[in-house]
């Protein structure tokens, strides 16, 4: 990418084509990232950069700040170089080029790790008023109603209104972070993977219990990690030592209504997808209720549900395992990206 080119930030309104974003134009931007109410940018010198609307501390610029009308550096992380940032619902966590995690925002449930009066994770029927079967067909109703009393509630929302340490892993060295909506994944440079937050549908990885930031136990070593509404996605090496070349596969784990697990079997533990066996995946990312994945040859394979098209395959069917989308067959995909309904595919020209 020219020079020129880092420092343009694109958004889409409704009423206008794509346009630059204003007040960033001194800063050579190398990575975006979004939540439903805040924006972000990476400079090339790791300075955070944020703007948007939000009453639970996303912003991170300090206490009661719930508004940036233009981008504003984050100054409680100016003597830090910024590599990724990640945002979930209402919280956000920041990995540093030395290994530093930063989180702020909503602490409920134990997302932040120890930050925040609360390590209690609510109920399902807290959330939503009743109790409610997480196989149902009306499971997608449930959700909305689960964040209309999520919104109701916000007054009394434990916020940490300023990035500070998680103290879990400020000892060890972080490699990846991913926000979901009510939970945090965090990944050691041992490959240790750690979790903390809502485990309604078993997005933890591990049993019930305390909400706080405690290791999952896997069977395979994670170098990569995406967290979504209640379902997590992980790239794993499995190749046995001592073997010639390096397999890699897909764990998941969690809430499985559409088949975004892409797999059968015990949804609350991490397990292999094993109908991509054969392929080699190098990113995966994971959306509301479907799960997408980018293989070496730069093939895009995708299941869950296909509502909306969402799938790529041309139909509006869930998809129990993982489809190839040959619809891009001559096309060199770069990267995936799932949103909450929908996907972005950057491709070479």
């Amino acid at each position: 990418m020219h020079k020129q080119r880092a420092h343009i930030v694109m958004v889409m309104n409704t009423w206008s084509n794509p346009e630059q974003v204003r007040g960033l134009e001194n800063v050579q931007v190398r990575a975006v990232s979004a939540s439903g109410v805040v924006s972000a940018a990476i400079g090339s010198d790791g300075s955070l950069w944020v703007w948007g609307r939000s009453k639970r501390g996303q912003l991170g610029l300090g206490k009661d700040i719930v508004e940036a009308a233009v981008p504003s550096r984050v100054e409680a992380l100016s003597s830090y170089h910024v590599t990724k940032v990640s945002f979930g619902w209402g919280h956000a966590m920041a990995l540093t080029k030395d290994g530093k995690l930063f989180g702020w925002g909503y602490s409920e449930n134990g997302r932040l790790g120890e930050m925040g009066q609360s390590t209690r994770a609510p109920s399902a029927e807290e959330y939503i008023g009743k109790t409610v079967d997480k196989y149902s067909s009306s499971m997608m109703e449930a959700v909305e109603k689960m964040v209309e009393e999520k919104i109701r509630s916000e007054d009394n929302m434990p916020i940490i209104w300023e990035p500070s340490l998680v103290h879990e892993a400020s000892p060890l060295e972080v490699s990846d972070v991913s926000c979901g909506i009510d939970h945090s994944l965090i990944l050691l440079s041992d490959g240790v993977l750690l979790s903390g937050g809502d485990n309604t549908y078993g997005q933890l990885g591990r049993k019930a219990g305390l909400p706080k930031l405690l290791p999952v136990d896997m069977s395979y070593k994670p170098f990569s990690i995406s967290a979504s509404v209640g379902h997590s996605l992980a790239l794993c090496h499995t190749s046995t030592e001592g073997t010639d070349g390096v397999e890699t596969g897909v764990l998941s784990w969690g809430w499985n209504c559409s088949s975004q697990l892409g797999r059968s079997g015990q949804e609350d533990i991490p397990a292999l997808v094993n109908c991509l066996s054969g392929v080699r995946p190098v990113s995966t990312s994971a959306g509301r209720v479907h799960s997408v994945v980018l293989t070496s040859r730069g093939e895009v394979w995708t299941w869950g549900s296909g509502r909306n098209g969402r799938l790529g395959l041309g139909s509006s069917i869930d998809e129990a395992e993982p489809y190839l989308v040959d619809t891009l067959e001559g096309v060199e995909v770069l990267q995936v990206a799932a949103g909450m309904d929908h996907n972005l595919l950057l491709v070479a020209e």
